[in-house]
Formats: C-alpha cells, sequence, structure tokens
C-alpha cells in the first residue's frame, strides 16, 4: 500500500520526455568545464612530476644539484627515498629525493649563476 503510493508520486513528479533534452543540455557546460580544467591543469601537473620523478631516478654519486631550498651540492650517496649530499668539505646532509631542484650540467658546474 504504501509503496504504490510512493511510486504513484515518483511517477507524478518525473517531467515530461521533451525535457529530458534540456536536463542534457544543462549539463553540457558543466562536463566542458571539467574537461577543460583536466587538461589545463591536472594534465600539465602530471607530466611536470613525472619528469622530476626521472631526473631524480637517475641520480648517482658525484653529480652536482641544486635543491628546492637553494642549496648547491654533490651527491656522496643514494638511497630509495634520500640522498648524501656533500655541500663543503667536511659537511654532508641527508635529503629527501623531492628536494632536488635541478642536475647541474658540466657547463653549469663552472660557471657561477647571474641574474
Amino acid at each position: 500500500m504504501m509503496l504504490s503510493g510512493i511510486l504513484t508520486f515518483l511517477y507524478q513528479a518525473q517531467p515530461a520526455q521533451p525535457g529530458r533534452g534540456s536536463l542534457i543540455m544543462g549539463l553540457i557546460p558543466f562536463i566542458l568545464v571539467i574537461v577543460i580544467f583536466w587538461m589545463l591543469v591536472i594534465l600539465p601537473s602530471r607530466k611536470r612530476q613525472k619528469r622530476h620523478q626521472e631526473m631524480v631516478e637517475l641520480l648517482k654519486p658525484g653529480d652536482r644539484i641544486v635543491t628546492s631550498g637553494g642549496i648547491y651540492g654533490t651527491v656522496m650517496g643514494t638511497q630509495k627515498d634520500k640522498i648524501e649530499l656533500k655541500i663543503s668539505a667536511n659537511v654532508k646532509i641527508d635529503l629527501a629525493k623531492s628536494a632536488v631542484a635541478v642536475i647541474l650540467t658540466p657547463e653549469q658546474k663552472d660557471r657561477p649563476e647571474t641574474h
């Protein structure tokens, strides 16, 4: 008894078939916004993250790097998630691999940076 009353109410509350087209047409702008957001924000971020991960995996002892904090140093050893970085004659620090900003090329090692 109660179920038939609920079904009758739902049947009466449903819009006619011509209204369905307007519902889909109303959703198209929202879908387009989501697709554009994904293409402009998320996709480039994933590419940048993948390039950084590949760069960090190529680190080997002897590489000169710059950290995201601006510290210059030489890689002394690598582990799964961290590196040992020599920043001065007798100063070595452990650093998360994610903190590596740039691997310096041989040309950049010899030349001081100027802005």
